[in-house]
């Protein structure tokens, strides 16, 4: 299968191009460099901005699958500025790569859109599979917003999964890339209450459910793409911790420190979310 990837230089999209590369898929990254980086040889680069439209975009209907993982960081302070940042590389990225499919004649028959689990707000311990509603805080209405740009392809008979990734954790990058200063430093402790949910993944499984969302032609709509047993923020701690062996005996960070240092990120770190992965799993998928 021929395969057009944003967001393919990143730490979850270099893992996953390599993984598609070894599964006999032929691969084009879109990158705003002409630097290949860390992608193989193999690779069909194509340069361009994804947040504007431009001549990139006649590469996209030449291929049978499109997987949009671009998106500005979240792990950053909210200022106004970078809401704007994060919004627009999301939603205006995601609209143009469906302009371009919309060329495609029904070559395109897939779109692997990410999004997170940010979807749903905030619902303390309240188990949320695929079927809960959207929440209302600037995440969860800019998930949504990224969601509907991504349906707009169904309209040009392209299959839409909207990938609801939990926090991504893998050596190298991720969400580990911030966590473990502090542990190794033996100073790793529980955000706030530590009872809030931490829907997680690692990038090897998320690597495993791309790979099987692109071959499983029955699976469409929102799927959430995390570990089928979420942990607290505590439990969390305490196993990065013994994995470190660095002892977590430090006391917690107070709730108003981090909304201090953090401003809207805060609420996300101290509330989260406890996702299921409930479609993946009856559809049969196993570690």
């Amino acid at each position: 299968m021929n395969i057009f990837m944003t967001g393919g230089t990143g730490f979850l999209g270099t893992a996953l191009v390599k993984a598609l590369l070894g599964q006999g898929h032929a691969v084009t990254v879109l990158s705003r460099s002409a630097v290949r980086g860390p992608l193989p040889a193999e690779v069909r680069l194509v340069t361009g901005n994804p947040v504007e439209e431009g001549a990139w975009q006649e590469a996209v209907p030449a291929h049978e699958a499109v997987v949009n993982l671009a998106g500005a960081s979240i792990f950053n302070r909210w200022s106004t500025e970078y809401k704007e940042i994060m919004r627009r590389s999301r939603i205006a990225t995601t609209r143009n790569l469906v302009a371009a499919m919309a060329t495609s004649r029904g070559k395109t028959r897939l779109l692997l859109n990410a999004s997170a689990v940010g979807y749903y707000g905030f619902h303390g311990d309240e188990e949320l599979d695929e079927a809960a509603p959207p929440g209302d805080d600037f995440l969860a209405m800019l998930c949504r917003e990224w969601e509907e740009g991504a349906m707009e392809a169904e309209g040009h008979g392209v299959r839409v999964v909207r990938c609801r990734l939990g926090i991504v954790l893998g050596a190298g990058g991720g969400a580990f890339e911030k966590m473990l200063p502090a542990f190794k430093a033996g100073m790793g402790s529980p955000l706030g209450s530590g009872r809030q949910w931490f829907s997680w993944i690692h990038r090897r499984d998320l690597i495993r459910i791309f790979l099987f969302l692109l071959a499983n032609e029955t699976i469409s709509g929102p799927v959430n793409c995390t570990a089928p047993r979420p942990v607290t923020n505590r439990e969390m701690s305490k196993a990065l911790g013994e994995a470190l062996h660095r002892p977590v005996i430090m006391p917690r960070v107070p709730a108003f420190a981090l909304k201090l240092a953090l401003g809207e990120l805060g609420d996300i770190v101290l509330k989260g979310q406890r996702a299921l992965p409930r479609k993946l799993l009856g559809a049969g998928f196993t570690r």
